[in-house]
């Protein structure tokens, strides 16, 4: 009968939207990211796209094939054939179009879930979002990380330039070469890199694509970050100001009273040092240059002692801060929370209403 087929067709309708959704990670039921499930059948994420695309648009049309039988029934029924068309757009089909650019985002997003712990290779879905890093210990040794090992502080260097072996940079690197394997591990990054110079970020010639996806990372995830979790992001950013001297990223549920300690000891007081280290380099050979040369190498060490003072003032405030054992309650929600770290945090104003309030 028409009404059971109109049934039938609002029900499959609702399911391809559903699972549509469901391929957000600020969806409750998110699973995993589509390129990483595809890839089993595609060792190039160029290739796992490729397939990505062709079953979205397939989706699509029989959207729209579903959606214009529905209208048609209706149309008949109500005896409207001279005043309504069953035809649908495209354009009003509400799902989520493959865009190559968008998918390699969401794709980056979902890594730094896993490197926080928040996502794993090895189960579906959420695996942690309890509070001030409790339980997680225990999530490790029961093997929860096995694949890719999660981060073992929650806190991810988010930096420039390489600076640290664990910064998200080189995690990233390492979570496409576990995900899709070694041999075509440049292939991949080359990808990844194109992808993004599409909107993201401007191309430039000759940029090895690690150093493209650094520069997507250090100027452009967070912007992205705070567009995908609407100004309530949960990955938080630590930044000493404008040359960028020191950022990282802290999962909030991870983040307990130590936390800014371990930041300080772990991150901000080695670099100071090789940051020094470098300065003072740099000054023995600006003596023995000239010339060109000589200009260039001032350059390079005027801009290391910005990001120096701007770090040893950073450092300042951190240790004030982190002698307070700050503890955060998650129930708060996280436009109360992020305000209690003074200017330590990146866009403060933006996500609680205020300018920072220094404590």
């Amino acid at each position: 009968s028409p009404t059971r087929n109109i049934t039938n067709i609002i029900k499959e309708l609702v399911t391809i939207h559903k699972n549509d959704w469901d391929t957000n990670e600020i969806s409750f039921e998110f699973q995993t990211n589509i390129l990483v499930k595809l890839a089993n059948d595609y060792k190039k994420i160029s290739d796992g796209y490729t397939f990505r695309e062709n079953e979205n648009k397939k989706i699509i049309y029989r959207v729209k094939e579903l959606e214009e039988y529905n209208n048609s029934s209706f149309i008949d029924l109500f005896e409207l054939n001279d005043i309504l068309s069953p035809e649908v757009n495209l354009s009003d089909i509400t799902l989520d179009r493959a865009a190559q650019e968008n998918d390699i985002i969401k794709m980056i997003s979902y890594s730094i879930g896993c490197m926080m712990g928040r996502y794993s290779l090895d189960r579906e879905g959420l695996v942690y979002a309890h509070e001030g890093n409790k339980g997680f210990a225990e999530l490790v040794a029961e093997g929860a990380y096995k694949t890719f090992p999660a981060d073992n502080d929650g806190i991810l260097p988010l930096m420039d330039e390489e600076w640290f072996d664990d910064d998200v940079t080189s995690r990233v690197k390492e979570f496409v070469r576990t995900v899709w394997g070694e041999e075509h591990l440049q292939e991949n990054l080359e990808f990844i890199a194109e992808s993004l110079c599409l909107y993201a970020i401007s191309p430039k010639k000759g940029e090895p694509a690690l150093d493209t996806i650094r520069r997507y990372l250090s100027t452009q995830f967070w912007k992205e970050h705070m567009k995908m979790y609407k100004k309530r992001p949960i990955y938080w950013l630590f930044s000493s100001g404008k040359t960028k001297a020191f950022e990282c990223l802290v999962y909030l549920h991870r983040y307990n009273d130590a936390t800014l300690a371990r930041m300080r000891t772990e991150y901000v007081v080695p670099l100071l040092a090789r940051y020094q280290a470098n300065i003072d380099r740099l000054n023995e050979l600006v003596d023995g240059a000239s010339g060109g040369e000589a200009t260039r190498l001032k350059r390079e060490r005027d801009s290391l002692s910005k990001k120096f003072n701007e770090l040893r003032s950073f450092d300042d405030r951190l240790r004030h801060y982190a002698d307070m054992r700050i503890s955060i309650d998650l129930d708060d929600g996280v436009k109360v929370n992020y305000g209690k770290f003074g200017d330590l945090l990146a866009d403060v104003k933006a996500i609680t209403g205020n300018a920072p309030e220094v404590i």
